[in-house]
């Protein structure tokens, strides 16, 4: 079997790559290292010669790419939605049989961010698709690697985290790779997943802090942050990450994660806990001298 990944170069999918146990074909714009376990194609998600090469012979494709962070909705539109439907068109041309589609709990309100909207409409997209699909959707990814998540951590060295509002889900960036290349092989299809490390109801931002610290060493004192202080952080560009966008998803207080992993239960089951998992991502962040 021969997976075709697009993504692959990013947080979540290194962790596909290293994980993989069968071959692997991924899309990559910048030249990398040969391996013998990886075939590199050249070459972005507007490029139909490349993904022709990406999906030829390929049993499935794993759909990681795209956009989280843009200005405007139109950046948001060109890689996440048009982005995956020339993805599906190579995959249906190339008779590929599965397609895994990672979207994002904020699909799930759409109405609430250009992001949110941009992976629900691609998530349609999908749907509509004549492949044998399943979409994942996961809430919160962490893990050694991830810059995204890297200003909690040092804020949190300080002694300090800054909590909205709501509870969330959260996974281990290997869960969600092991997750992917799982449902690659079979499993449920025609299903949207709602995945997570199965805390029930999720953690509230005291529990996510109160793991940081254990990891640290420290104690880390949680300050709350209404969501109108939210907000104006945003407009007054307190954070690069912080637009105005991810503030108003940010701000919804519900993103726990429904039902997703009874729906794969013979298929694959969360192993990293959350202490286990910040311990980890402490560790790879002391590593790279992150913190």
């Amino acid at each position: 079997m021969t997976i075709a990944i697009t993504g692959a170069t990013g947080f979540v999918g290194q962790r596909v790559l290293a994980l993989a146990n069968t071959p692997v074909r991924a899309l990559t714009r910048t030249p990398r290292p040969a391996r013998p376990d990886i075939g590199w194609i050249a070459g972005d998600l507007a490029d139909t010669a490349a993904l022709a090469a990406l999906c030829d012979g390929a049993s499935a494709v794993i759909h990681i790419a795209g956009v989280v962070s843009a200005p405007t909705r139109e950046v948001f539109d060109a890689a996440n939605v048009a982005g995956t439907a020339t993805v599906l068109a190579a995959a249906q041309a190339a008779g590929v049989r599965r397609f895994v589609h990672v979207s994002s709990l904020a699909a799930r309100e759409a109405q609430l961010s250009m992001y949110g909207a941009s992976k629900a409409a691609a998530e349609q997209l999908v749907m509509a698709s004549a492949l044998d699909w399943v979409i994942v959707r996961p809430p919160g990814v962490y893990g050694p690697a991830d810059a995204e998540m890297r200003d909690i951590y040092k804020l949190a060295a300080r002694g300090l985290y800054i909590a909205p509002p709501g509870r969330i889900s959260l996974l281990h960036v290997d869960d969600l790779a092991g997750a992917l290349l799982a449902l690659a092989g079979g499993g449920p299809s025609h299903r949207l997943l709602e995945i997570d490390d199965g805390a029930a109801n999720g953690h509230s931002h005291a529990d996510f802090a109160q793991a940081i610290g254990g990891a640290l060493g420290r104690r880390v004192r949680v300050i709350p942050l209404p969501v109108s202080m939210l907000h104006v952080a945003a407009r007054i560009g307190l954070s690069a990450k912080l637009t105005r966008d991810r503030a108003r998803y940010i701000a919804h207080p519900d993103w726990v994660a429904r039902g997703g992993n009874a729906a794969l239960a013979g298929v694959w089951r969360p192993e990293i806990g959350l202490a286990e998992g910040v311990a980890d991502t402490v560790a790879g962040f002391r590593a790279k001298a992150w913190l």
